[in-house]
């Protein structure tokens, strides 16, 4: 008899302490009543009674999903290999409990199938430069069809964009060219500027014969200076002339 009433107490004990439950500040319960919704408590104590109520915990921390590499092909035939980061976080324990079965898998192939579906839709020149756009047009796409399960999906992240050798050499060549382009475009633009400017000195010098006469002696003394050879320069009959009429005007 003292062996019954002692299991029966330890029995008694068991089911006392079962019906308190502690849960954390982020953490929340969805209490089932004889197997229907009744409500979510925590966090802090609460109480559940055995047997007939059941208790799920739901865990409302921020949860980084790694969306292996995915086969895409994108809107110019090019295939590459992409992966992502996901953060997504519980904002409805209810409906992630009741409206699907494990919202932790469906969100992870969810995520899968909405990276392929996005970047399949552009070509790859934006796969590599618009990032932020294709993340920002992810994250909202994740995010609504999530909703019905009570997640929220705070941010999308793509980490590498993997290219084939071929297609590595191609666009590096592709770089190099564009390279070019912009030197050459850069040399006339120059070379247009310069000849603007020679056209208005040319200009300028027609106006002033003495101011040709001028440049050219400037000419001689540079020659003059930066060699030690003895050069024979023809001189211009004409360049006495307009010492001859500048003087003459001084007499007169």
């Amino acid at each position: 008899m003292e062996i019954f009433f002692g299991v029966l107490t330890i029995l008694v004990l068991l089911l006392v302490f079962s019906i308190f439950h502690i849960l954390r500040e982020y953490e929340r319960a969805v209490v089932f009543f004889l197997g229907r919704f009744q409500t979510i408590k925590g966090p802090g104590l609460i109480i559940v009674v055995p047997f007939i109520q059941q208790m799920v915990r739901v865990d409302l921390r921020i949860r980084v999903f790694d969306v292996p590499s995915q086969d895409v092909i994108s809107r110019d035939n090019v295939s590459v290999k992409v992966n992502a980061v996901i953060y997504f976080r519980v904002i409805d324990p209810q409906k992630a409990i009741i409206n699907v079965e494990n919202f932790f898998e469906a969100t992870s192939q969810l995520a899968q199938t909405t990276l392929r579906s996005i970047l399949g839709q552009h070509e790859l020149d934006e796969m590599l430069s618009s990032r932020d756009r294709l993340n920002e047009g992810i994250q909202k796409l994740l995010d609504e069809q999530a909703e019905t399960w009570g997640i929220k999906v705070s941010n999308v992240e793509i980490k590498h964009i993997d290219l084939n050798e071929s297609m590595i050499r191609a666009i590096a060549k592709q770089a190099e060219a564009e390279r070019e382009r912009r030197a050459k475009v850069i040399h006339a633009a120059g070379e247009l500027e310069a000849s603007e400017k020679l056209l208005q000195a040319a200009t300028v010098l027609a106006k002033q014969p003495q101011a040709l006469q001028l440049r050219y002696l400037q000419t001689l003394t540079e020659i003059a200076g930066e060699s030690n050879s003895t050069i024979v320069f023809p001189m211009p009959i004409d360049i006495l002339d307009v010492f001859r009429v500048g003087k003459k005007k001084e007499v007169d």
